[in-house]
């Protein structure tokens, strides 16, 4: 009874409603319906639990989540005024440990100390699974290598929301690349690998880049789908699916198009375009022709291949094109 009176407190409508998610309007419903339906399985101490959070809508933690969180000694957590607020939304006050991608490293010294002593440590990421495409991997790696305990909790996902709403029903898997390097040669080398890959691939981008990006993506594979959602699980959430050519279109409609975090699924390549529809992107293409003018075609392919990590096939293909032109410039 306490789990539908607490779950009645703070709909979902009531965060789509709202610019900010309430503080919850009875704490401690929520946190008896989180004993309810939880509290039965063992918690033991000296273990890292790795707690996923809401990516946007407050009502999408788990009382599973909730129960872990209000028995650990302590959070660990990416952004500490980030976690204080989601403690405090589900009324809970808890020491908080900063464990950020710029101290991992030695952060993660601290929290082993604290569990090696009996704690129970929390970690969370400001929004969603931690260590996929947020800090936590190194600490994990770190808590693991100790000899102690790690359990993960299952929760919300950027990754898998955006590729459950794609409807890509050739994938037969996925590829998570996140966020790509910002500029510079490290950027162009990352969408290259993206683009050559034959499964769906998730990609992450702030609001600033995600022009650049689409123009990217159009040059270099502009038949191929491409799902954008945008604002995932949050009031103003849209997810539309158009192919790499419209999104440049498709963002320049309207302005809030462009405004908000992005999760893009570029839809995976199907039967014969796996094998030979691939288009190099132009840094690709100006890399293979100046190796090709000083290595013999397998090597100068090679090199190309190594340096990007993309597929053979079509930069071979793209080669022989090339040495079959007698003028030594790409064909049209």
């Amino acid at each position: 009874m306490l789990a539908v009176l607490a779950l009645r407190s703070f709909s979902a409508d009531a965060v789509f409603a709202l610019p900010e998610n309430p503080v919850m309007t009875s704490p401690a419903l929520w946190l008896q319906a989180a004993a309810d339906a939880a509290g039965a399985q063992q918690y033991p101490p000296a273990t890292l639990y790795v707690v996923a959070t809401p990516i946007g809508n407050m009502a999408d933690i788990t009382l599973r989540a909730i129960h872990v969180l209000s028995l650990v000694d302590a959070v660990a957590c990416e952004d500490t005024r980030v976690s204080a607020g989601l403690l405090q939304r589900i009324g809970l006050h808890k020491p908080l440990l900063a464990v950020h991608e710029h101290n991992e490293g030695a952060a993660a010294q601290g929290v082993i100390q604290r569990l090696a002593a009996g704690e129970r440590i929390a970690y969370i990421s400001d929004a969603g699974t931690p260590a996929v495409s947020d800090p936590g991997a190194r600490l994990v790696a770190a808590v693991r290598a100790a000899g102690l305990r790690v359990v993960p909790l299952p929760g919300a996902s950027s990754v898998v929301t955006a590729l459950s709403a794609a409807g890509d029903s050739h994938a037969p898997g996925f590829a998570f690349h996140g966020f790509l390097p910002a500029k510079g040669s490290g950027r162009t080398e990352a969408l290259t690998r993206a683009v050559a890959e034959p499964l769906a691939c998730v990609l992450f981008e702030a609001p600033h880049r995600i022009e650049a990006l689409a123009d990217a993506l159009a040059a270099a594979c502009p038949t191929r789908p491409v799902s954008v959602c945008r604002e995932l699980t949050k009031q103003f959430e849209q997810i539309d699916t158009v192919s790499c050519a419209e999104l440049p279109a498709w963002l320049a409609l309207e302005a809030d198009r462009r405004r908000g975090e992005f999760a893009l699924v570029l839809h995976a390549l199907v039967n014969a375009e796996a094998e030979s529809a691939l288009t190099l992107v132009p840094a690709v293409e100006t890399l293979l022709l100046a190796l090709l003018e000083t290595h013999p075609l397998r090597h100068a392919v090679d090199l190309v291949c190594d340096a990007c990590q993309i597929a053979r096939k079509p930069v071979y293909q793209r080669a022989l094109e090339w040495k079959e032109d007698e003028s030594g410039a790409p064909s049209a």
